[in-house]
C-alpha cells in the first residue's frame, strides 16, 4: 500500500482509451479530489460499507475536517466498491487507506494516524510547510484561476489570446509549471514556435519547473506543431492519402501534417480511420500518435474528451 500513483497520473490515464464509465470516474475524482486540493489540503479517505475499521475512523476525520475547515482543510471520500478504477489507480490494497492531498499530489499516508490528536499533529506539521490558506493561499488561488482560464480559451482555439493571459501568469509566478506549459503549447498553437521554442528554453532554465509533466506536454505538443506545412504540401498528403487508404505510411504522414497545420479534425479522423482498418500496423502506431496529440492538446481539452471518447468506442464498443 502506498501513494505509487498521484491523481495527476489517474487524469494523465484518462489518455489511454477509457471507456465511459472509467472517463467518468476520472472526472469525479478531477471535481471532487484534484479542483479542492490545488488551494486546499484533502483528506483522502478511500472506504467501504462493509469495513469496520472504516466505520470507526470515519466519525474521527468528519470532526478533524470540521475542526480543520478554517485552516484549509476538507474531507473527500472514496467509496472502493463504487469506484473501483480510482482506487485501483492508487494501488490501494487494503482500507481504510487515508492520503493527505495537496496541489493534485499526496503529501503524506494519514493511514496510521488513527488518533484524533495524531491526525491533528500530522495535519499541524503539513500546513505549516504548505501554502494553504491567508495570503500565500489567496495568491495561488488567482494563480490557478488564470491558468484555468487560459486553458479553457486555448481549448476555445483563441491561442493568441491564450498566449497573452499565460505570459502573464509566467511574470506573475514564474514558478508555476502549468503556466509555462500553457504559454508553450499556445505559441506553438499559433504558429509562433521560435517564440515557444524560446519559452521552452526559460522553462527548462527555472527551478522546479523543468521536470514537471507539464512541461512534458507542452514539448510534445511544440514537436507536433514545429513542422507546419504550407497548404500546398497539405493538399498534396490529403490527395495522396485518399488516392493510397492501404498505404499507412502515407496517411500518417497526412494526420501529422494536418495536426501541424492546425487542422486536428482531420488528423483525429485519419487516426481513427487507420485504427478501425489496422489498430496493430506498425505496433499501434495510429493510436499512439493520437494519444500522443490528445497529451499535446490537453486532457481537460473539449475536443480531446469527445475524440477520445471516439477512440473508446472504436476500441471497447
Amino acid at each position: 500500500m502506498g501513494a505509487n500513483r498521484s491523481s495527476k497520473d489517474v487524469s494523465h490515464v484518462a489518455s489511454l482509451g477509457l471507456n465511459l464509465d472509467e472517463q467518468k470516474a476520472v472526472d469525479r475524482f478531477r471535481k471532487d479530489v484534484v479542483e479542492p486540493s490545488m488551494t486546499s489540503l484533502v483528506i483522502l479517505d478511500f472506504w467501504a460499507e462493509w469495513c469496520g475499521p472504516c466505520k470507526a475512523l470515519t466519525p474521527v476525520l468528519e470532526k478533524v475536517a470540521a475542526d480543520y475547515a478554517d485552516k484549509g482543510v476538507v474531507l473527500a471520500k472514496v467509496n472502493v466498491d463504487e469506484e473501483q478504477f480510482i482506487a485501483s489507480q492508487f494501488q490501494v490494497r487494503s482500507i481504510p487507506t487515508v492520503y493527505a492531498m495537496f496541489q493534485g499530489q499526496p503529501v503524506a499516508d494519514l493511514t496510521n494516524a488513527r488518533g484524533e490528536s495524531q491526525l491533528k499533529q500530522t495535519l499541524d506539521q503539513l500546513l505549516a510547510q504548505l501554502p494553504i490558506g491567508g495570503a500565500a493561499g489567496e495568491a495561488r488561488a488567482e494563480i490557478a484561476q488564470f491558468v484555468a482560464m487560459g486553458e479553457q480559451i486555448l481549448g476555445e482555439g483563441d491561442a493568441e489570446r491564450a498566449a497573452g493571459i499565460f505570459a502573464q501568469v509566467v511574470e506573475m509566478a514564474p514558478e508555476e509549471p502549468a503556466a509555462h506549459a500553457g504559454l508553450i503549447r499556445a505559441l506553438a498553437q499559433a504558429g509562433r514556435t521560435d517564440e515557444a521554442q524560446a519559452a521552452l528554453a526559460g522553462a527548462e532554465a527555472t527551478p522546479g519547473v523543468a521536470d514537471n509533466a507539464a512541461l512534458a506536454q507542452a514539448r510534445s505538443a511544440l514537436e507536433l506543431l514545429a513542422e507546419r506545412p504550407d497548404e500546398s504540401e497539405l493538399a498534396a498528403l490529403r490527395q495522396q492519402a485518399a488516392e493510397n487508404p492501404t498505404n499507412h505510411e502515407v496517411r500518417l504522414a497526412f494526420a501529422e501534417a494536418a495536426f501541424a497545420a492546425g487542422d486536428r479534425d482531420a488528423a483525429a479522423d485519419e487516426l481513427l480511420a487507420m485504427i478501425q482498418a489496422d489498430r496493430d500496423w506498425n505496433e499501434g502506431a495510429a493510436r499512439a500518435k493520437l494519444v500522443r496529440i490528445f497529451e499535446a492538446v490537453g486532457l481537460e481539452d473539449a475536443w480531446v474528451v469527445a475524440t477520445r471518447r471516439r477512440l473508446s468506442r472504436l476500441l471497447f464498443g
